[in-house]
C-alpha cells in the first residue's frame, strides 16, 4: 500500500513538473520576443542610410558630416551627342552636332547613387555645400539640373565615326552620415553610416562657369570604322547620326576617358570659351 502511494505520489509530482514547464515555456519565448524586437533596429550602416534615403518617421534628424573634399575631380565620361558616320568616306567631313549634358548634385552611398535623400538629409547636403561655395569656385548646392546644350560643327575623319564626349567638374566632398532616432534603437540614438569619422558616403557638387552652365571637359572624339569600338558604338545606337543622348540615354555604353581610347580613337578637347562665345 505504501507502494502504491509512494507511485501515486511521484505521478503527481511529475504533473507538477509538466505543468511548471509548460508555463515557464511561453515566459521565455515572450522574453525571446523581446530581445529580437530590441535587436531588430537600426543596428547596421545599410539600415541607417536608408532611414535617410527615405526620410523615415522614426528619425529626429539625419545629417552629413564632411570630413575632406576634392575639387575639380571629373565626373563619369559621358556620350553626349549623336553619333555621325564617316565610314566608306575617304575624305574628311563636316558634321553639324547636336550636344546635350545636365548635371546635378549627388551622393554616392555604399549601395549606389541618389540624387536626393528627403527633407533631412537634403538640406545637410544644402548646408554643406554653402561651405564650398566661393567666389573662386561656384557649384550646384541643390538637386536642381544645370544643362549645357549646343548646336555645333566639326570635322569627322575619313573612314571614321566621330560624336561628343563630356566629363564635368565637381568638388568631391567626403565623410559619413549621422542618423539621431526619436526612440531607442539597440539601446542608443545615435548611429552612423558606415562609421563616424569615415569618407564613404561622397556628395558630388557640380561646378559652374560664371556663364551658368557646367563647368568640365568637353571633347570631339573621332573613332576607326571597321574596329571593335567603332562596331560596339554603331550596334549600340543603331547608327543614327542625329539621335541625342537623351533619346537614346539606354543604350549609352560606358566610355574611356579623354586620351584613353586607345589606337582606334583620337579625342580633341574643345575648349568651353569657344561654346560660350557662339
Amino acid at each position: 500500500m505504501s507502494r502504491t502511494s509512494r507511485t501515486r505520489s511521484h505521478g503527481h509530482r511529475s504533473r507538477k513538473k509538466r505543468l511548471t514547464l509548460m508555463i515557464v515555456a511561453p515566459v521565455a519565448a515572450v522574453a525571446a520576443g523581446v530581445t529580437l524586437m530590441n535587436s531588430a533596429g537600426a543596428a547596421t550602416p545599410s539600415e541607417v542610410s536608408a532611414d535617410c534615403k527615405s526620410d523615415s518617421d522614426k528619425l529626429e534628424n539625419c545629417e552629413f558630416v564632411d570630413v575632406q573634399f576634392k575639387r575639380n575631380s571629373l565626373g563619369p565620361n559621358e556620350r553626349v551627342s549623336g553619333i555621325s558616320n564617316n565610314c566608306g568616306n575617304t575624305t574628311d567631313t563636316t558634321k553639324s552636332f547636336s550636344v546635350s549634358a545636365s548635371v546635378t548634385r549627388t551622393t554616392q552611398l555604399e549601395e549606389g547613387f541618389i540624387s536626393d535623400s528627403g527633407i533631412k538629409l537634403g538640406n545637410s547636403f544644402f548646408e554643406i555645400g554653402a561651405k564650398f561655395q566661393t567666389k573662386e569656385v561656384n557649384i550646384t548646392r541643390d538637386d536642381k539640373k544645370t544643362t549645357l546644350a549646343f548646336e555645333r560643327s566639326d570635322t569627322v575623319k575619313s573612314e571614321h565615326i566621330g560624336f561628343f564626349m563630356w566629363s564635368h567638374k565637381r568638388t568631391d566632398v567626403s565623410g559619413f552620415i549621422k542618423a539621431t532616432y526619436k526612440e531607442a534603437q539597440d539601446g542608443k540614438t545615435v548611429f552612423f553610416s558606415p562609421s563616424e569619422g569615415s569618407t564613404a558616403v561622397h556628395v558630388f557638387y557640380p561646378q559652374i562657369l560664371n556663364n551658368g552652365t557646367p563647368d568640365g571637359r568637353l571633347w570631339l572624339r573621332n573613332v576607326k570604322c571597321g574596329t571593335p569600338e567603332a562596331s560596339a558604338l554603331l550596334n549600340s545606337s543603331g547608327g543614327v547620326s542625329t539621335q541625342s543622348v537623351e533619346d537614346g540615354a539606354e543604350d549609352i555604353r560606358v566610355e574611356p576617358g579623354f586620351g584613353e581610347g586607345g589606337d582606334a580613337v583620337t579625342d580633341v578637347e574643345i575648349p568651353l570659351s569657344e561654346i560660350s562665345a557662339q
